[in-house]
Formats: structure tokens, C-alpha cells, sequence
């Protein structure tokens, strides 16, 4: 008892009265009400992002009756007679063979454009806290989004930095795009952890936009690359618009943002039915076009070497005029020149901005294959990116750890 010797006896006594009660009966965390609740809150923007909200999340046990409750911020003080209850769709996972979990989604519909809404999910009594989202306004009103290139490795340690970075540089940020490798093995639900705990709450209120990148699927080097499927974590800690190719639903979709058409594409699968699908979608869209796909068209890296996606999606975005084309995949920066037929446009005439970024500590060397066709390269940067937008400017920056800005570019919009 020595060091207790200059402890006066009132504390000792206190600090055992405390151990008693915050352990004895009636306050124990019982492994039941852990695993009821909710954790791995995504929200997901839908096709109509202005009318609607998607938000999927998961739990330990399935629960009586998951669901999700919205009200309007304006009466959340009044959530328990205001507040719309939606039931979810469950799905059970198999994590390993010790264990399953239950993955769950909610879209909340017929929602008033440009209004704030506070939401929670779970089941009785086991709620989360209440977050909150806005809708898009459903006209051209100018917005800000935040992109990030892959990140892979080091997750939690490093990513998380940069992930909090942007919340700083951009708090009142429409969305979060991400083109893909968000963790270094997809199947692997420890990986997702890790990307989780880097996220922390911000998913609950950023929602997310993700790309598939080739981390998302098995290991080529374990499974034969024709045998080789998407996660299947994948399609249950997202909600995304179900509105691509037979095959590939929600992992090749589009969706409209305050003048922005967004289009997702999936280059680890065969890009012919998806090129068939884009030029569906190109064709009747007369905004702004935003395409995100994870392998890149013109390669910095000098381990890439193959030209497929190139050959088949450079005639498609050059007929349709393109404006910005966003990657990752090749573990270093670049940002062409507005491209036109493989060439840089001149004059007033109109091409496509492509931009490779990496958000992550694995790099790769820079090839000068393309050189001639670029306005900036770089390597080891851990880089984030804002893109501002309104009717006829689109404005992309690239910032660093520090939060400095090392690139940036304005492309116009010509309005008939």
C-alpha cells in the first residue's frame, strides 16, 4: 500500500465507489446492445439527388425492425412527432466462418430540394446519433465537391490527415468522390475497418461517391483474372444508382448534380457494354460531364502499358465533349492539357481535361510516355482536390499535407 501513502483516504474510498458503480449490475455494455448497434454510416447520393438520399449502415445483429428516421432540420428539437420513420432492406454477410453481419439500406424519398435534414438509423432502442445531409437544389446553383485518388495503404494512419484536411478546406462540400483502392484488399472486411475508423463521422454527412478500383477486387496473383468479382462488401456498405449496365449495377451508374452529369465507370470489368451505356447517357446530357474511372486513359506510371480503355473511351468522350475526366490507379499526379483526338485543342476549341491523383503513401515512378501531352506530373504527393462549379466555370485545385495548393486549372463552359 505504499503508494497510497500520500492519497488522502476520502479519494481512495471514492475511486472504489466508482469502479463499483460503473461495473456493478445496471451498467454493464452487454455484448447484445454492441452488436445491435449501428456503425458504418454511408450516406449515398442517388440519380436524383435533389428529390432523394440514400444511407446504408451495418450491425452485429439484425435487430427487430431496422430502420432509418428523416426530419427536417427546422424540427429536429420535434424529431418524436415529426420524424418519418423507413424501414430498411437487410441483407445477412458472412465475414468469416465465426461470424456474420447485417448490412442495411434506407432511400428517403420525396424530399423538398435544397433542405437540410437530420437523420439516425438503428432499431428501438439502439439509434445513432442524429447527422445530417442537404439536398441539391435541382437547378444549376453553383456547388463544391471534394476528390481523392487512391489511398490504399497506411489508411488510418495517413489518410485519415487528409481526410480531415478536406473538412477544413471544404466543410460546406456537396460530396466526396473517390476513384477507387480505398483500402489495399477489398475482401478483406479488417481493411474496410480501417478505412471506416479513418472516415470517422464524416461519411454520415459527406456523402459518398465511390469508384471501383482494382484493390476493390480478389488478389490476380491468388485468383484467375477472369474468375476475379467485385468484393461482395462492396454493394452492401453502398447505396449507389442502380441505373448501369446489366452486370455491373452499382459499380457503372450516373447521376445529375446541379447541372453536373456524373458518370462512374468500372475499368476492371470489359469496357464494351459500358461504352455502349455511356453513349446513352452523353448523348441526351447537355451540362456540365464529370466521368470518374479508376484506371487511367493516358498512363503515367511506368508499369502501365496497355491502351484498351483509351482506344475504346477517347472517340466517345471527344464526340461528346467531355469536360473532366477524373483517375487513379497509377500512384502519382498529372493533369493534361485540354486533349482533343490524342492531341492538345487549340484556340476556342473544345477538349477534355484528364487528372490522375493519388491520396495515399505508395507511389510510383513517372514515366515521360505522355509528357507531351501534359501540363503538370508529380510523384510522391499525397495530394486531395476541391472542384468548384457553376454554369460556366469549373475551377479543380490539388492540395498537398500542408494544405498548400501545388496545382490548379479553370475550365470554361461555353453557353450557346
Amino acid at each position: 500500500m505504499k503508494r497510497f501513502e500520500n492519497i488522502p483516504l476520502r479519494r481512495i474510498i471514492a475511486a472504489w465507489f466508482l469502479v463499483l458503480v460503473f461495473t456493478g449490475p445496471g451498467f454493464t455494455d452487454t455484448p447484445a446492445a454492441a452488436d445491435s448497434f449501428p456503425e458504418r454510416i454511408v450516406l449515398n447520393l442517388t440519380q436524383t439527388p435533389h428529390l432523394s438520399q440514400a444511407v446504408t449502415w451495418r450491425s452485429g445483429e439484425k435487430g427487430e425492425i431496422p430502420a432509418a428516421q428523416i426530419v427536417p432540420v427546422s424540427h429536429l428539437l420535434e424529431a418524436e412527432s415529426h420524424a418519418v420513420t423507413v424501414k430498411a432492406d437487410t441483407c445477412q454477410i458472412e465475414i468469416d466462418e465465426s461470424r456474420d453481419v447485417f448490412h442495411h439500406s434506407v432511400v428517403f424519398e420525396s424530399l423538398v430540394p435544397g433542405t437540410e435534414y437530420a437523420y439516425r438509423v438503428g432499431n428501438d432502442p439502439h439509434w445513432s446519433e442524429w447527422s445530417r445531409f442537404k439536398t441539391a437544389s435541382g437547378r444549376n446553383d453553383p456547388f463544391r465537391f471534394v476528390f481523392f485518388g487512391d489511398i490504399q495503404e497506411q489508411v488510418a494512419a495517413l489518410g485519415s490527415q487528409l481526410f480531415r484536411l478536406a473538412v477544413m478546406a471544404v466543410p460546406d462540400a456537396a460530396f466526396w468522390l473517390f476513384a477507387g483502392d480505398m483500402m489495399d484488399n477489398g475482401p478483406d472486411d479488417r481493411e474496410w475497418a480501417g478505412f471506416f475508423e479513418a472516415v470517422s463521422w464524416m461519411p454520415k454527412t459527406f456523402p459518398m461517391l465511390p469508384v471501383p478500383g482494382n484493390h476493390e477486387y480478389p488478389d490476380p496473383r491468388i485468383i484467375p483474372r477472369d474468375e476475379r468479382r467485385i468484393t461482395p462488401l462492396w454493394r452492401p456498405h453502398f447505396t449507389l444508382p442502380d441505373n448501369g449496365p446489366p452486370g455491373l449495377e452499382e459499380t457503372v451508374y450516373w447521376l445529375s448534380y446541379q447541372g453536373v452529369c456524373f458518370i462512374i465507370l468500372n475499368g476492371n470489368e470489359p469496357m464494351d457494354a459500358q461504352a455502349e451505356w455511356l453513349e446513352t447517357v452523353l448523348y441526351r446530357n447537355t451540362a456540365w460531364t464529370i466521368v470518374a474511372i479508376h484506371q487511367t486513359v493516358y498512363p503515367i506510371s511506368t508499369r502501365r502499358h496497355d491502351t484498351t480503355i483509351q482506344e475504346i473511351l477517347v472517340p466517345i468522350f471527344d464526340r461528346y465533349a467531355v469536360d473532366l475526366v477524373l483517375q487513379g490507379h497509377d500512384h502519382g499526379y498529372a493533369r493534361t492539357k485540354a486533349l482533343k483526338n490524342h492531341q492538345p485543342v487549340t484556340g476556342k476549341e473544345k477538349g477534355t481535361v484528364y487528372i490522375i491523383s493519388n491520396s495515399g503513401p505508395k507511389f510510383y515512378p513517372v514515366s515521360d510516355r505522355y509528357d507531351h501531352l501534359m501540363a503538370r506530373t508529380g510523384s510522391k504527393e499525397m495530394l486531395f482536390h476541391t472542384i468548384d462549379v457553376d454554369e460556366t466555370t469549373l475551377r479543380f485545385t490539388a492540395f498537398d499535407l500542408m494544405q498548400q495548393p501545388v496545382d490548379e486549372v479553370v475550365i470554361h463552359k461555353n453557353i450557346p
